[in-house]
């Protein structure tokens, strides 16, 4: 059986609002995107991905759509999306399309109809529900805070909305619902796209009885009754029929507080569901009791035995995962898990090392391959996003001085990634030519993506490297996976075997140095394939690794 393409390619994420503007708007667009393209091709990946560009009132940056086949006007024009499939397909590069089938924006016309009155044709679209003793149906909570129901005056109902309440919840037990959202999928397919990224997928298929949820630790009411839900497996199931097979495309699951049971069955190459999914628990490991809005530290062991188990889970499965860092909704990890000051550039290329190595498909969200950090932005007045603006008010209520909320709020907000891209030291970072829809980080002048490529040792080169081992070496695709020095507090270390060979990966983790001793007793003669250092030791057995220092070694059996 022939390997799929993309288990030896490595994805590209383009956030359009924020990452190149050819109108002066302050806010990017498509003929941005595409003239960037031969940046992005000398990086070396082989497919783009695009957050939604539909039509929306941008309550949430385009994951609340009020129109699925319109652009909105902000990003361009339907022949700006064919034009740049085309440039794409040129460049021997793909797109792949985000698309929002969970929920739509309250403004699409589905909801404006189905809120008129009780018997609409397009009121079982959506989720309503009756009071309960005159308040909401259950104590389900948004993911963006406070309840997760909003009362329609009107009819006097309530609708589901599990993120902003402009964002209603649609209803997948609708078969009809279903076959409007595949086929306006299959219109996407037909434009020439390669794939689709599904938001917030396995959160569709909702327990009908919408039950009261006694049992929440994390105070994420509701969770255990729509995540992974009764009819999940079903709908994907269908939806590959419907969609995908049909158009050979290629798709991930955005996995929200999912299992790895869960992951391996959507990815399973028997079962025709998806073909990688996003998970993200690793990321949850510097949570504080598991609530995002807190101050809390890096929990390191727990992020190695994490990070393992999906590794092992998902390839004794067959399954396939995602490989990821960053994206739109999350901090950038150089300033999250490494070191955005002095030892930037390393402590980038270590992250880099330590999941490209992995067995999955990696994505790079723009500017982590040069090592763009949080902007720490001192007031709330300068962050835009809405459900940061939620949390600062939720956490000023709870009593927290202004210091302190402010110190959660720059290490968790999601407009921590959603800065403009950083293209030069010129005005807004070579952004825009009008004032940014969000502040430029301060340190543009210092880092951006023109002195990156200037300089052949930058972060941008070692991504580059690290993209092309994974094309030049099966090992990376097809070995097994196996932890090493799991109680170490300051290495992450694991081997991958596979006919005949054995690729070793080392990496200090943080800011001092430390001893690394081999735990086996062979050691055979290594040959280092890359490193973040210019002389790291040639002999593994035991080395003095510097801060953030991280190699790979390739050593034959």
């Amino acid at each position: 059986m022939q390997e799929p393409w993309w288990k030896r390619s490595t994805i590209y994420q383009i956030y359009p609002k924020s990452f190149n503007d050819t109108t002066g708007s302050g806010m990017g667009d498509l003929q941005g995107v595409i003239e960037k393209l031969d940046y992005i091709k000398e990086l070396g990946v082989d497919m783009v991905w695009l957050t939604p560009i539909y039509r929306s009132p941008q309550r949430d940056n385009g994951y609340d759509i009020s129109d699925y086949y319109d652009i909105e006007p902000a990003y361009g024009t339907m022949e700006d999306v064919e034009r740049l499939v085309q440039e794409l397909h040129n460049r021997d590069m793909k797109l792949m399309m985000d698309i929002v089938i969970n929920h739509t924006s309250t403004d699409h016309e589905w909801f404006q109809q189905a809120k008129t009155s009780k018997d609409n044709p397009y009121r079982d679209y959506y989720i309503w529900r009756d009071s309960s003793d005159g308040d909401a149906p259950n104590n389900w909570v948004s993911k963006f805070g406070g309840t997760a129901w909003a009362l329609e005056e009107h009819t006097d109902q309530y609708y589901l909305h599990l993120f902003d309440k402009t964002q209603a919840d649609l209803n997948w037990e609708n078969n009809e619902v279903r076959n409007k959202l595949y086929e306006m999928m299959n219109f996407w397919a037909e434009k020439g796209l390669d794939g689709f990224r599904l938001d917030v997928i396995n959160l569709v298929s909702k327990v009908q009885s919408f039950p009261h949820d006694e049992s929440a630790a994390d105070g994420q009411f509701g969770k255990a009754y729509y995540t992974d839900g009764p009819r999940i497996h079903e709908f994907m199931k269908e939806m590959n029929q419907a969609v995908f097979a049909p158009h050979n495309l290629i798709t991930v699951g955005e996995m929200s507080s999912t299992s790895l049971a869960a992951c391996q069955q959507y990815t399973s190459p028997d079962v025709n569901e998806l073909d990688m999914t996003f998970n993200f628990q690793h990321l949850k490991v510097d949570y504080e009791k598991g609530k995002k809005w807190t101050d809390g530290k890096l929990d390191f062991i727990k992020l190695k035995q994490i990070l393992s188990d999906w590794q092992i889970g998902m390839h004794q499965a067959g399954g396939w995962n995602a490989l990821f860092w960053c994206n739109h909704d999350q901090p950038r990890i150089v300033s999250r898990f490494g070191d955005d000051d002095l030892y930037r550039r390393e402590s980038a290329k270590m992250l880099a090392t330590v999941m490209h190595m992995m067995q999955g498909t990696p994505y790079i969200y723009q500017g982590e391959e040069i090592g763009m950090t949080d902007p720490k932005f001192s007031s709330i007045e300068d962050y835009n996003d809405v459900e940061t603006q939620n949390a600062y008010t939720e956490l000023k209520e709870l009593g927290l001085a202004e210091s302190a909320v402010m110190q959660i709020i720059q290490r968790r907000s999601r407009d921590n990634a959603r800065t403009p891209m950083q293209w030069s030291a010129a005005k807004n970072a070579g952004f825009s030519e009008g004032e940014p829809w969000l502040s430029v980080a301060s340190n543009y002048k210092k880092i951006n993506a023109e002195k990156e490529v200037k300089d052949k040792d930058s972060i941008f080169y070692h991504y580059q490297k690290l993209i092309r081992l994974r094309k030049e070496y099966a090992i990376i695709t097809h070995g097994d996976y196996e932890p090493l020095c799991m109680d170490n507090e300051r290495i992450f270390s694991y081997e991958r075997r596979w006919n005949g060979e054995k690729l070793l990966v080392v990496a200090n983790f943080f800011g001092e140095s430390t001893e690394f001793t081999y735990p086996k007793k062979e050691t055979e003669e290594a040959e280092i394939l890359l490193s973040n250092y210019q002389d790291s030791a040639p002999d593994y057995s035991k080395i003095q690794l510097r801060p953030y220092e991280a190699v790979i070694y390739l050593i034959k059996l």
